[in-house]
């Protein structure tokens, strides 16, 4: 596997939907409990069918330069040789990230 430009998946739970993007950079970045994530590597669709997801995440980033993960909500990262399509699918409300809340108010117990 190439070491000079590595390629990585990383898979991150935020707002009950799980992402998977592909980046060129990854760090534990200078915030502390946060991995940075920079350089977005995003499909060249050749075909003339466009997945929405992808096309989503495509808009949600298209102005970011990098962006800050909480290192609870990162799911799985993997350092990959090709690159795979981009996606963001919603979890059922049953799926929480780790820690949930320690306190809810309101909550009677």
């Amino acid at each position: 596997m190439s070491k000079k430009n590595p390629l990585y998946r990383i898979q991150f739970v935020s707002n009950g939907e799980r992402y998977e993007l592909y980046v060129r950079e990854l760090s534990q970045g200078g915030l502390f409990g946060f991995i940075e994530i920079g350089d977005f590597v995003w499909n060249t669709h050749t075909s003339l069918v466009l997945d929405p997801s992808h096309e989503k995440l495509k808009n949600e980033f298209a102005d970011v330069a990098r962006t800050y993960v909480p290192m609870h909500n990162v799911l799985r990262i993997d350092e990959v040789e090709k690159q795979g399509s981009a996606k963001i699918t919603s979890l059922s409300d049953k799926v929480m990230a780790f820690p949930g809340p320690i306190y809810t108010p309101g909550k009677k117990d």
